[in-house]
């Protein structure tokens, strides 16, 4: 749809990206590193997934600024649900992509923001309000805005899998089938490091690292990274080859030669 759209359109949805984002901040920043109620969306016995007040407090800003800007455009987002539209696109939101991360003081959690048409993300944002980064892909646009001011993006240079660094979130990733092809690619790997939520993504369009490689995902939690990942040069896909934005297994990678061979490793699982 991106060659459809026109430039003012283009322009204005992400500039809504980033009101967004802007929104967010400051919702999130309010409790980080303070003492907060912390509930578990999975009940007693079933895991541990967080929620907190900062998290529904950024997807309501977020919610805000797309009530006043695009009300025509559908919402999906983690907290709220989704909202439907009639304009054909849709505002995917991870108001905090990480919580267990941002419950912990970790400044590895971010802000997903994405606007995506039937076929997937066309912009988005990964945005880390306590180190003030943010990634933005779409649009013809990649690049990095922070502390030391702007940078482009592209993901690293192909290099065999023998020389790559791959992330997950979690050690244990998805169902033990999922941990085995997890553990293929990271067996072949030269490095291997876990616990970065939405920034392991980020890395890859900032050209750091490799590959990343998760399963059990939703749509918010890949949406935006995929957009930015693809405006650096990489691809994400499933465990399968195919796209990825609606959740699922998710193999990021900063180039398609690595992609390849890591791809090798996990199809038919």
């Amino acid at each position: 749809m991106t060659g459809t759209l026109s430039d003012d359109l283009m322009r204005d949805l992400a500039a809504t990206a980033h009101a967004l984002a802007d929104a967010a901040r400051p919702e999130t920043l309010r409790h980080f590193r303070q003492t907060i109620a912390t509930d578990d969306k999975t009940g007693a016995g079933a895991g541990f997934d967080p929620v907190t007040e900062a998290d529904r407090a950024s997807e309501r800003a977020m919610r805000d600024v797309l009530a006043a800007r695009r009300p025509d455009d559908a919402i999906l987002g983690e907290e709220y649900g989704a909202t439907p539209g009639s304009s054909g696109l849709t505002w995917v939101l991870d108001p905090i992509d990480g919580t267990r991360a941002y419950i912990s003081g970790m400044p590895t959690w971010g802000v997903l923001v994405s606007v995506c048409d039937a076929t997937g993300p066309l912009f988005g944002l990964i945005d880390q309000p306590y180190i003030a980064e943010r990634f933005e892909g779409g649009f013809g646009t990649a690049r990095l805005m922070g502390p030391r001011g702007e940078m482009p993006l592209r993901g690293r240079t192909a290099r065999p899998l023998a020389e790559a660094t791959v992330m997950t979130t979690f050690p244990e990733v998805g169902t033990p089938a999922e941990r085995a092809g997890f553990e293929a690619v990271s067996q072949a790997a030269r490095l291997t490091r876990y616990g970065m939520d939405c920034y392991a993504y980020a890395l890859v369009a900032m050209g750091q690292v490799d590959l990343v490689v998760e399963a059990g995902l939703n749509s918010y939690d890949v949406c935006g990274p995929i957009a930015v990942i693809e405006a650096a040069g990489g691809i994400v896909t499933d465990w399968e080859g195919r796209p990825a934005h609606e959740g699922g297994r998710v193999l990021a990678a900063a180039n398609a030669q690595i992609h390849a061979e890591a791809l090798a490793l996990l199809k038919g699982r």
